[in-house]
């Protein structure tokens, strides 16, 4: 598929043939060998050892959503590293968080904000919020071949939908399975089980924004407090969550200054409770 510049210096017939706006479906089509679904692994036994992210959560607001994730990735038992990126972009109005195979994960994002990207550019539109979270289903149903073989991805989506106004959530499975949270929050990743039962107890439907920051942040630490594959705030080496708000305005990742002034006074505050704040009994 290469442009042989060399010669003629026009594109493959491939670039030409008018199609679908989808580029999985163009590369699917003209070389699906570089599809990662499409690999063929050598047969394996027993668990393949490989660096995983963990959690990741979601909560919305009335202004948009907010996605973040902590910073640790794990291999079996062992930190493989501390400071990896879990919470990326897709585009202007969306963001996706990765939990499971780091390497998979972080390639599969790239693929969907390439698919993004290109719908855009050939259909001179945007993908509706419930569009893109059907493309990311189909991209995560492709990998589950490597699924089976314990390489997993389970992202969670989270965009700030343009018809109804309003910050939206879809959690999926591993065979690409997908479903919109309607409660308001969600997690993935081996520490969702904690982060999940931290956010139930301090979701409101009216949280400001500043609010919502904190609750993602509070929830990651009762994750980290529990699971050892999710990482607490590092004071010491200065790495703390990546928080992302997307609202009317789009994405907007906060600063370094921000996490860390957010993550500093929850920990603050557990110094005095190290369980956290308190919900109302009734």
């Amino acid at each position: 598929m290469e442009a042989n510049t060399r010669t003629t210096g026009r594109l493959p017939a491939a670039f030409l043939t008018p199609g679908s706006s989808s580029f999985m479906d163009f590369l699917g089509e003209h070389s699906p060998e570089l599809l990662p679904g499409r690999r063929v692994l050598p047969p394996v036994q027993g668990a393949i050892e490989v660096p995983h992210g963990t959690t990741i959560v979601a909560v919305t607001f009335p202004g948009g959503v907010v996605l973040a994730g902590d910073r640790r990735a794990t291999m079996g038992n062992m930190i493989a590293q501390r400071d990896i990126e879990k919470v990326f972009p897709a585009d202007e109005y969306s963001a996706v968080g990765i939990a499971g195979t780091a390497g998979l994960a972080v390639e599969m994002v790239k693929l969907f904000q390439l698919e993004l990207e290109h719908f855009e550019k050939v259909e001179g539109t945007q993908l509706s919020l419930e569009g893109k979270a059907n493309r990311l289903s189909t991209m995560i149903r492709s990998n589950l071949g490597m699924a089976l073989q314990g390489l997993a991805v389970i992202p969670l989506f989270a965009g700030w939908d343009l018809d109804r106004e309003r910050g939206r959530i879809f959690s999926y499975d591993v065979t690409g399975g997908r479903s919109e949270e309607q409660q308001g929050y969600a997690a993935t990743g081996s520490g969702s089980l904690f982060a999940r039962g931290s956010m139930k107890k301090l979701y409101r439907e009216d949280l400001t924004e500043q609010q919502a920051v904190t609750l993602v942040v509070q929830a990651l630490y009762d994750a980290a407090d529990d699971d050892s594959a999710t990482g607490g705030p590092d004071v010491a080496r200065r790495i703390f969550p990546i928080v992302s708000v997307i609202g009317d305005e789009g994405y907007r990742r906060l600063t370094e200054e921000e996490s860390a002034e957010v993550a500093r006074s929850v920990l603050e505050r557990r110094l005095e409770h190290p369980d956290g704040p308190r919900a109302a009994l009734l």
